[in-house]
């Protein structure tokens, strides 16, 4: 029959020197009061992201000067996750004359899209 896993520490804590046993004591000190901390701090603390800084869009604005603004207002983001969406709607309206206020209206929609699912907890 199997000792109990409390019989074997003792056995392994009785052949052990003092300056060893008093390094798994204090280890398992460690191990404890960890427990104890990690019950009483949440697993997962839900942080919630920051309104966005929206200012007013200027009229006549430029798409580059729209994806700066949006980007400071929304600076919680990761741009890098929009990178792509942002570059395709930039070479629409440099290489295929798509107008500047669909792009930028287009752009506004993405950022938003993105911080909304941020704030859902999905990341950005």
């Amino acid at each position: 029959m199997s000792r109990k896993p409390q019989e074997k520490i003792i056995g392994v804590f009785e052949n052990l020197s003092p300056a060893d046993q008093a390094a798994v004591l204090s280890f398992a000190e460690f191990l404890l009061s960890r427990a104890a901390t990690a019950k009483a701090v949440p697993a997962v603390a839900v942080e919630i992201p920051p309104e966005p800084e929206l200012g007013p869009r200027p009229q006549d604005e430029k798409v580059v000067a729209a994806i700066k603004r949006l980007s400071k207002a929304y600076y919680m983001l990761d741009k890098s996750k929009m990178l792509g969406v942002t570059s395709d709607l930039m070479t629409q309206h440099v290489l295929q004359g798509r107008e500047a206020v669909a792009v930028i209206d287009e752009l506004e929609q993405v950022f938003a899209e993105h911080y909304r699912q941020l704030k859902q907890g999905g990341g950005d």
